[in-house]
């Protein structure tokens, strides 16, 4: 008899988990709670706009590529990928700072900014692409069991990377502030303040300036939408509108769930939801981590998101634009340190319209606002319409052009709606930070200590927040559940 699996979510790594055990030749069933899958991955669709509702930058195509690979499949069976020229512009209070799609041309612009610059930059992101390999291909892919799986032979000579930080490596080689916040902002993506980074993490850098900026035409929706249509085609059976509202344990081991009021057993439990809410599910005697472990974390920030639709072309944009034009040290500080709403806030805008002509009616542009908060902070209709206006009065003035006017309409997304759209812990927006005493062996484990045949994959469990990760946090518990079972 084939062993059934329930996987409660069905973002990208319970997706990816789900092809794999199905590989592996289990009975697989995934029950997501919202009407479509995807997770947190999901789309707007209005008045002939398309917009990500979540992630938005597809770096690293080589892990996207790899796991299509690992059946037989490409991306390119899927969808059109289509590489950013330029990738992105950053926008500072007197100058904007243009990332090309190669290195060449990013060396280029370093200089314009600092000369002399480009010959640290080569430096730092030939080290950066090393530890890229390392840590693609021999860290990340681990389990997260023990200390020891961070001991290989490349990472014994590193090991001072894991106690320096990505703030102290980078202001060490470069002096200009716009260059420092420049290579300070791939981190973000971790989670956690570049200062409280391990510079390993630096891989990053290689990520984005090395591999550079891709986009899925349609939007990244489309990747969701092959990964779903790729399960199916292996016998795959994923239920939506399928809310899990209890994990059922018998003698210290998972054996149902239930769904929708209704009782459905199996013999392995694989929770893809957020992992505190998935021990909310449990009786508190399963529960593995206390509510004063989780509160003690490092959470990476939730978002205010705002979706818009404009009745026109916007002048001096590109797909993927970020301000920085305010105190990078002080929103971070206000996000970490002092949570609070911030009273400068950076922010990043995309207009995938820019280079996909399908994602806005002609002649409009699709608008998408974020501005990275602390989770867990009050979030009403007032400070949402006041933070918009922040953001929009800067926006007009630093791109030189009046679009108030012109927006058709506006949605938002905040700390409350990932709470409720996706039962997030404080409405955290990309799971737990990836600090060092929050990296591989020492995060959320992706095997209960508790309850058998329980398992977790995602953003808070290994190897940490972000798309490409939650693809492996797939494979890897996919992998575990095989060698257990």
């Amino acid at each position: 008899m084939k062993k059934s699996i329930a996987i409660i979510g069905s973002g990208f790594s319970s997706l990816s988990a789900s092809c794999y055990l199905k590989q592996y030749g289990y009975d697989v069933t995934v029950f997501e709670k919202n009407c479509t899958v995807g997770g947190r991955a999901r789309q707007l669709i209005k008045d002939g706009f398309t917009f990500d509702i979540g992630p938005s930058w597809y770096w690293m195509p080589d892990i996207f590529e790899k796991f299509f690979n690992d059946f037989g499949k490409s991306t390119s069976d899927y969808y059109q990928l289509d590489k950013l020229s330029p990738a992105y512009k950053i926008f500072f209070k007197d100058e904007v700072i243009t990332i090309g799609d190669t290195m060449d041309k990013i060396c280029t612009e370093f200089e314009r900014i600092e000369p002399g610059s480009s010959i640290p930059l080569r430096k730092f992101i030939d080290k950066a692409a090393t530890n890229y390999d390392i840590a693609i291909n021999k860290v990340v892919l681990k389990p997260g069991l023990s200390p020891f799986e961070l001991v290989t032979p490349e990472t014994a000579t590193r090991v001072d990377q894991f106690f320096k930080t990505i703030s102290g490596d980078v202001r060490k080689k470069f002096k200009n502030p716009k260059l420092i916040s420049t290579l300070e902002f791939p981190v973000l993506f971790l989670g956690a303040k570049p200062s409280n980074t391990p510079s390993f993490y630096s891989f990053m850098n290689y990520a984005d300036f090395g591999l550079g900026t891709w986009h899925p035409k349609g939007g990244m929706y489309e990747v969701i939408k092959a990964m779903k249509a790729l399960a199916e085609s292996l016998g795959v059976q994923i239920f939506t509108d399928s809310s899990v509202q209890k994990i059922h344990v018998d003698n210290s081991e998972a054996q149902a769930i239930n769904v929708n009021g209704t009782i459905k057993n199996f013999d392995i439990v694989l929770s893809g939801a957020d992992y505190h809410h998935s021990e909310t599910l449990l009786d508190v005697k399963y529960r593995q981590y206390s509510e004063d472990y989780w509160d003690k974390k490092t959470f990476a920030p939730s978002s205010l998101l705002f979706y818009v639709g404009f009745d026109k072309k916007l002048k001096s944009i590109e797909h993927h634009n970020l301000f920085f034009d305010t105190s990078f040290e002080t929103h971070a500080e206000e996000i970490y340190d002092t949570p609070q709403w911030p009273k400068e806030p950076l922010f990043y805008a995309n207009f995938p319209s820019v280079t996909d002509a399908s994602m806005a009616p002609k002649n409009c542009e699709t608008g998408f606002f974020l501005i990275p908060i602390a989770p867990g902070i009050e979030d009403t209709n007032e400070i949402r319409a006041q933070y918009f206006d922040i953001i929009i009065s800067r926006f007009e003035k630093l791109t030189n052009q009046s679009v108030t006017n012109n927006i058709i309409f506006k949605e938002s997304f905040c700390v409350k709606d990932f709470i409720k759209e996706y039962n997030s812990y404080k409405g955290n927006a990309y799971g737990m930070a990836n600090t060092l005493s929050q990296t591989a062996f020492l995060r959320p484990k992706l095997k209960s200590k508790k309850v058998k045949n329980l398992y977790f994959t995602g953003q808070l469990t290994v190897p940490g927040p972000g798309v490409p990760p939650s693809l492996i946090s797939g494979k890897l518990v996919a992998q575990l559940i095989k060698k257990h079972h």
